[in-house]
């Protein structure tokens, strides 16, 4: 039998509570298959779940995105075949249609082993085809942000060419819907609070850039920067500290794609504004596995590749994710093993 290795976190969590261990790699069953991971990308979520604000109710292997390659395949598997390069799904058991799970109970890293290990055996649903010419590193980065941006900005009321997009901060879900929104032909405004990273906004194809911490009243100024009629749509990362914001600056009938929590998970909102803009206010929790496999059509046809910004070994998640804690980083950061 092969053996492996694999990252624990321990119940409840925290960064002590890291280790790595031995496990042996069961073979695949009927509609299974077995995956050697390469790769892991780090979200926000993993964060929580590893560093103890949602620490997991048993010992976990956490890590919600891998990406690696197909290296065997079992009874009634016509999907995939040997060789193949793939990428997980953040809800195995969400194919299409409307969303089925209430919560995190069947999310890899969370409520059920994810993939900060080197194989997985597990039904072939839990993973799609890796975009044509990717590596895994990158590859990796789709399953949570990717599909969470493109999910926002292409599921509900589609972004169309001439639509003006308001994202925040350069995270990786950040990016994504700014390479989504050119993609589509929408002008982009952005915020940060670092100059350097609004200077890569720009870069980027960012038409317009706020600095929130010098432009405290960001959401005006973005609408004024619409031509006074308001954006039709806002990613909205921050949650407690930018919903107000984000309702000053969306257009009438607009959406507000809540996403994050950066700033917490309560806060007062106007409910007025939002009954008086007529906002669509759309709670985000990443996407369905048709809806993954629908972007990496569009990624493939339009020749987009991620923004990574820095790699760690698998045996470095820690340091990985105070790396992530010091919001130093602009785009995805990675795990390589």
């Amino acid at each position: 039998m092969i053996q492996g290795k694999a990252i624990f976190v321990e119940a409840g969590g925290g960064f002590d509570t890291v280790k790595s261990e031995q496990f042996t790699v069961t073979a695949p069953s009927a509609n299974e298959i077995t995956v050697r991971l390469h790769a892991n990308s780090l979200n926000y979520h993993d964060y929580a779940v590893v560093q103890g604000m949602m620490g997991p109710s048993v010992k976990r292997i956490p890590m919600s995105d891998g990406a690696g390659e197909v290296v065997d395949v079992g009874e009634n598997v016509t999907e995939f075949e040997l060789g193949d390069h793939v990428v997980s799904t953040f809800f195995p058991s969400w194919i299409n249609g409307e969303p089925l799970v209430d919560g995190f109970s069947t999310v890899p890293g969370d409520g059920v082993d994810g993939y900060a290990r080197e194989y997985v055996t597990t039904n072939a649903n839990s993973f799609t085809k890796a975009p044509v010419g990717w590596s895994h590193i990158e590859a990796s980065t789709l399953s949570t942000a990717a599909l969470t941006a493109w999910r926002a900005l292409m599921c509900f009321n589609p972004v169309k060419a001439g639509d003006i997009v308001l994202l925040q901060g350069t995270g990786g879900v950040s990016i994504f819907a700014l390479q989504f929104a050119k993609m589509a032909g929408a002008k982009v405004i952005a915020t940060s609070s670092n100059d350097q990273k609004l200077e890569k906004l720009k870069q980027m194809g960012a038409d317009h850039v706020l600095n929130y911490r010098a432009e405290t009243n960001w959401g005006k100024l973005a609408k004024q920067l619409s031509g006074g009629r308001g954006v039709d749509h806002v990613i909205d990362v921050g949650g407690t500290d930018t919903l107000d914001n984000s309702l000053d600056a969306v257009r009438i009938g607009g959406q507000v794609s809540m996403i994050g929590i950066l700033s917490g998970t309560s806060c007062e909102m106007s409910i007025v504004k939002a009954l008086v803009k007529q906002v669509r206010l759309q709670g985000i929790l990443v996407g369905s596995r048709t809806q993954q496999q629908e972007m990496i059509r569009a990624i493939e046809a339009n020749q987009i590749k991620p923004v990574i910004d820095r790699i760690f070994l698998l045996d470095e998640m820690v340091a990985a994710f105070k790396y992530q804690e010091a919001n130093r980083h602009f785009g995805k950061i990675c795990l390589q093993f």
